[in-house]
């Protein structure tokens, strides 16, 4: 029998990954307050890979709750630029001021992703990428965020690599897919493993 597999996110960009992959699921949003966990453990010094798995967590123990037997994979990612964390962007100024900050030097994506059942974690990863901005000129950068504002305000850091955002970058170390948010590979790796998908 075909275990039933939840995507616990709302982001249109993993439910797409696992589609495109041929995984069928199912998508149920985790009501969890992420700005308030992030906060606290921010507080408490926890270090940024820790947040990010902290988050996916949250997220696939709420969801798995309430559906007894499915596989719930919970998901979040966290941008640490120069020690500091940063958030989606509330308006264009903020993402201007964060392209700005990052523009010529290096940041790190830290996509987490942990799989549930029964309440219980199975399984965990951490896919790390480093990126390297190019030195764009504050003419660019205001022109892309007002061009692309409607789309890079769901993302930290402000930008999408997989649109005009790749124009902002003059280097990238590591896995595509969790440039996109999800460690999609070894998802899929395990998911094979246990034979709840097609070997």
């Amino acid at each position: 029998m075909t275990v039933p597999i939840i995507l616990a996110s709302g982001s249109v960009i993993r439910s797409q990954m696992l589609t495109q992959a041929a995984v069928p699921h199912e998508v149920q949003i985790a009501r969890v307050d992420e700005a308030m966990i992030k906060a606290s453990l921010l507080s408490e010094g926890a270090p940024p890979r820790d947040i990010a798995d902290a988050l996916a967590e949250m997220k696939a123990s709420k969801v798995s709750d309430k559906n007894p037997g499915a596989l719930v994979i919970g998901c979040d990612q966290v941008l640490e630029h120069g020690g500091v964390l940063l958030s989606k962007p509330e308006a264009p100024e903020d993402a201007l001021i964060q392209l700005k900050s990052m523009r010529g030097d290096r940041h790190t994506l830290l996509s987490a992703a942990v799989i549930y059942q029964d309440g219980k974690p199975l399984w965990r990863n951490i896919g790390v990428v480093r990126l390297r901005m190019r030195d764009a000129s504050d003419a660019y950068l205001q022109e892309y965020v007002s061009r692309n504002w409607d789309s890079i305000r769901h993302t930290v850091g402000a930008y999408k690599l997989e649109e005009e955002g790749v124009r902002l970058f003059s280097r990238i170390e590591g896995d595509y897919f969790n440039v996109l948010g999800m460690p999609l590979l070894e998802i899929l790796n395990y998911l094979t493993l246990r034979g709840d998908i097609a070997k």
